[in-house]
């Protein structure tokens, strides 16, 4: 792999203790996180239905140098751009599915300031992404390792396919896995090139969070 990839770790919020956001966002970051991953459902892409910018706004003075990865699991990413870039959001990751002109989606983003992720759900192929990221307008390719919407489900392995094509066919991208990611399942992620990986339950209900970060760490460094 490229020298130039850096192994980013980034705990799921959604499963901390959604009372004490910035406690538990703290703590998360305490513990050696690289950034925090906020999934913003809306209950239309996904059934779920958890925050939005406003949350986003209340965050960014109390965490005012922390990286904040927006998963916008939600059907009509466009109109939340704006909002979103307005609350401090520093990567908006829309996903595929969900949009008609990805181009002007990702030039939006961009030019609201922030960086473009695009996601993948794992019954969409990934040369869905492939012309976006050549004509380089995306900053990095979240793949999806269950179904977007609850936590709490089981890594599918059968994903890391993608990683590994991304990865083969870009040496520099950063790519993000999400789904199921933790101590037992780090080594087939590593293997297939992520380098940005999102743990939620492993990490934010560990007794040691930093113990699992740097195990989740040490198996991606190995390979790059």
């Amino acid at each position: 792999m490229s020298c130039a990839l850096q192994c980013k770790i980034g705990p799921s919020i959604l499963n901390s203790d959604l009372s004490d956001l910035f406690g538990e966002s703290r703590r998360l970051l305490d513990a050696g996180a690289d950034y925090l991953h906020l999934d913003v459902m809306d209950g239309h892409f996904v059934p779920n239905l958890t925050f939005g910018h406003p949350v986003v706004k209340c965050l960014r003075p109390k965490l005012p140098n922390v990286f904040f990865d927006m998963h916008m699991m939600v059907a009509k990413p466009e109109q939340w751009v704006s909002p979103m870039s307005d609350a401090g959001a520093d990567q908006f990751t829309f996903h595929i599915e969900t949009t008609q002109e990805p181009a002007s989606l990702c030039r939006k983003i961009r030019e609201s300031g922030m960086k473009v992720g695009v996601g993948i759900k794992p019954g969409t192929p990934v040369s869905s992404v492939m012309e976006w990221v050549d004509q380089d307008m995306v900053d990095m390719v979240l793949i999806m390792t269950v179904e977007p919407g609850f936590g709490g489900q089981s890594f599918m392995e059968n994903m890391m396919g993608k990683v590994s094509e991304l990865r083969s066919k870009y040496p520099s991208l950063d790519i993000e896995v999400d789904g199921g990611v933790g101590p037992a399942t780090i080594h087939h992620c590593a293997q297939a090139g992520a380098n940005m990986i999102v743990s939620g339950t492993a990490v934010v209900n560990a007794q040691d969070p930093a113990a699992v970060i740097k195990q989740l760490r040490d198996a991606v460094n190995k390979q790059l």
